[in-house]
């Protein structure tokens, strides 16, 4: 009977250890994406909800912000929309008035011919909580070892 039951003890204990992890990992990715002050793409991530098929528990962390892949991995050079680089330069330049415009053009002009460079906080994230998630993961199989021991009791 015990042996029966083994898959769910362990598919519950990793369910539980998949969304601790998958939420040590959310905050790990937050803390290293850089923001402009308004925070959108910060909170736009967020841990990705369990899932249980096959046998299977998946989890991890994504965003649907359209450019943070961009962000992530850098851009090539490209012309982009000038209003968005004027309003981070009021927010996390604090300028004001004419300056605004001008140091927005100096920052698109720069993308243009240089492109930008990748902040990856998602792989950083991951390497950084590459440890806390395995020792998470082991304590989650030792836990349904003991449940298992104690039903064959």
């Amino acid at each position: 009977r015990a042996w029966a039951q083994a898959p769910d003890f362990f598919i519950e204990e990793a369910h539980a250890a998949v969304t601790e992890g998958s939420l040590l990992l959310e905050r790990e990715t937050k803390e290293r994406t850089p923001t402009s002050g308004a925070g959108t793409l910060r909170d736009g991530i967020a841990a990705i909800p369990v899932s249980i098929g096959d046998r299977a528990v998946t989890g991890g962390v994504g965003t649907a912000i359209s450019y943070a892949a961009a962000v992530e991995l850098g851009a090539k050079p490209h012309w982009m929309p000038i209003e968005p680089l004027e309003d981070w330069v009021r927010r996390k330049l604090a300028k004001r008035g004419d300056e605004v415009q001008e140091v927005a053009r100096m920052v698109w002009f720069k993308i243009a011919h240089r492109g930008t460079r990748g902040r990856f906080m998602f792989r950083d994230a991951a390497i950084a909580a590459e440890a806390q998630i395995v020792t998470i993961l082991e304590r989650a199989a030792e836990r349904a070892l003991e449940r298992l021991e104690a039903e064959a009791r």
